[in-house]
């Protein structure tokens, strides 16, 4: 019975998929039901409501379950991004719900049995108890369902089932009448195999035309944010100011930890099992856990000062501290043929310590106890003078994107300041490089800002406008200059714009990104030119220098297997454009953000208990 209840570990899984998906289907309210906990509601699919405590406990379940699986500190974007998640996974099941019985789809009680006997799984192909010389064996499989221990997970498991087989029946419905003809196929097969190398001259008015040479006055600048106003339409948008506790690790704290690799290496030297210290002390969680192990790895994917090392030990040695990016490994190579290796390693990350750790601890709590979660906009300046920190601006922040100072993105900020109030202090957002605490100075709501606020991009925007008129008398020069009789390199270098040749490349890989310069590649013959190619991204001439046609004989002899590829291709994509057409086609109210403030008086990225 030991070997079952082992064997029914991978249904904790199912379960959990299940109970939610009842969740979502019995007590939201979704199916049509009044739900069992309230009826205030976090928004409607197609006019059922979603309740709000239910879908809470969703999230929250969610997030506990997260948590269980990363012991890595959850911040307001993970929040966030399971709350979308969850919300999506309703929308989901609900619009599939309704297109079952549109269609009168339904799965028997047979057809589900059927199933589960025959097709189990992919977790318990790989459960020990159900495999007979290391190959999964059907018959231990439903021995087991019969047994006591599988009792009390089937219910569940039936539902997983009868769900998958309704979406099955129903994903062949709309995949059912997918054809391709073998004019469709040769057309497919010719833009996989037909190639083209073609040479190129670019006229990008950006870089074709310098700023110097375009004059802006007041009024074409006044005249364009009157005809472009759609164009200058902005989201909401937050402005920030914040101080940075920089927490990166010194030359001391260096030492430190090479000094405590050394010790741990003898350890290993005097007698300590390499695989118990490393469980014990490696930051590598992935290999820690077994033992160090990393398997075998070829020259060159490892970091470069770890490859060396690798490449160089004698074997079963363990290394002295190797310094990586990563910080000092300690490196044991257990077997090594050429390019190949085979070894285990104990990382030891290069942080903050000693007293150092404890200065900078320190530090931080006076920035938690002077600056965090305040509503006076002073709070910053004062926490500002007691660390001597300077206060810095952050970029304009869009509603929905992250906050990034110079090259570094500072998780979570971005969420904060669109539930914060002008004013406000943030909570202490601790990254791997700094300790950062926010303030919010105002918020501009979205839409069209005024002139006086976007003025240097309104003239941008004339400047850009003016360029293009530019450009295009340009690309009439160039064009003059090859029907005189200059080569197209030739002419390029006299108007010193970029020439490149691109190829062979075929429709479906091509190295450049326009559709229009592709198109036309194909669409001419060896030694034609094109003319003055227009486009949204530049003006392009080119010339095609090399041509390869598809070669129909081969075609005929892959036909068939060709044709099942394509249909199976085609398939996926005729699904993916359903489940896509019938998300958009739902009418979907999303209030979560205003209800869940109003009911828990908590910002709503962060569930109740949290």
């Amino acid at each position: 019975m030991q070997a079952f209840r082992n064997a029914a570990k991978p249904l904790m899984v199912v379960v959990a998929i299940t109970f939610f998906a009842w969740l979502v289907l019995d007590l939201s309210g979704i199916t049509g039901g009044t739900g069992l906990l309230t009826q205030t509601s976090v928004g409607k699919v197609n006019g059922q409501s979603i309740d709000a405590r239910t879908y809470q406990n969703i999230v929250q379940q969610s997030i506990d379950a997260r948590q269980r699986q990363s012991p890595a500190a959850m911040g307001l974007e993970d929040y966030q991004q399971v709350r979308d998640e969850v919300w999506d996974q309703i929308v989901q099941n609900s619009v599939l719900d309704a297109e079952y019985r549109r269609r009168g789809i339904t799965v028997t009680d047979d057809e589900v049995v059927q199933a589960i006997r025959t097709s189990p799984l992919p977790e318990f192909r790989n459960v020990p108890e159900f495999q007979t010389d290391s190959q999964f064996d059907l018959n231990k499989y439903q021995r087991w369902l019969t047994s006591s221990v599988a009792q009390q997970y089937l219910p569940n498991l039936e539902a997983q089932y009868r769900d998958e087989l309704q979406r099955v029946k129903l994903l062949r419905l709309v995949t059912s009448d997918i054809y391709l003809s073998d004019a469709a196929l040769w057309e497919h097969y010719r833009d996989e195999n037909e190639t083209v190398k073609i040479g190129l001259t670019a006229i990008v008015p950006r870089n074709a035309v310098p700023d110097s040479a375009i004059k802006v006055t007041d009024a074409e600048v006044a005249a364009y944010y009157k005809a472009h106003q759609s164009d200058f339409e902005r989201p909401k948008t937050a402005f920030l100011s914040f101080v940075a506790l920089p927490r990166m690790a010194t030359a001391a704290d260096t030492a430190a930890v090479r000094a405590r690799a050394d010790s741990v290496r003898q350890e290993i030297v005097n007698g300590g099992p390499f695989a118990e210290v490393a469980q014990r002390e490696s930051a590598d969680s992935a290999s820690a856990v077994k033992g160090g192990d990393l398997g075998e790895w070829t020259r060159g994917s490892m970091d470069p000062a770890f490859d060396s090392a690798a490449f160089s030990l004698p074997l079963r040695t363990v290394s002295k501290p190797v310094m990586s990016q990563f910080g000092f490994h300690l490196i044991e190579i257990t077997s090594r043929k050429g390019n190949k290796a085979k070894g285990r390693h104990i990382l030891i990350p290069i942080e903050v310590t000693g007293a150092h750790r404890d200065q900078l601890d320190a530090q931080a709590d006076t920035l938690e106890q002077l600056g965090a979660e305040r509503t006076d906009p002073a709070a910053l300046d004062t926490v500002a003078r007691a660390l001597k920190l300077r206060i810095g601006r952050a970029a304009p922040v869009q509603q929905g994107t992250k906050v990034q100072l110079g090259n570094l993105v500072v998780p979570d900020a971005g969420v904060w300041a669109f539930q914060a109030k002008p004013g406000a202090t943030s909570p202490v957002i601790e990254t791997s490089f700094a300790y950062y605490l926010f303030r919010l100075d105002s918020l501009h709501e979205a839409g069209v800002p005024p002139l006086s606020e976007i003025r240097s991009s309104v003239v941008s925007s004339v400047r850009d406008d003016k360029k293009w008129s530019a450009a295009r008398q340009l690309a009439k020069t160039y064009l003059k200059r090859l029907e005189d009789g200059s080569s197209m390199s030739q002419a390029a270098g006299a108007m010193k714009l970029p020439h490149r040749e691109f190829g062979p490349f075929s429709r479906i890989n091509p190295p450049l990104t326009n559709p229009v310069v592709v198109g036309a590649a194909f669409g001419l013959k060896k030694g034609d030119r094109s003319g003055i190619l227009d486009t949204k991204d530049g003006i392009y001439v080119i010339e095609v220098l090399e041509q390869a046609k598809a070669d129909s004989a081969k075609f005929t002899k892959e036909l068939d297997q060709y044709r099942a590829r394509s249909i199976n291709t085609a398939k996926q994509e005729r699904v993916r454009n359903f489940l896509t057409a019938l998300r958009r086609s739902a009418k979907i109210v999303d209030n979560r953000d205003k209800v869940l403030q109003q009911q828990t008086g908590t910002p709503p990225a962060v569930p109740p208990g949290v």
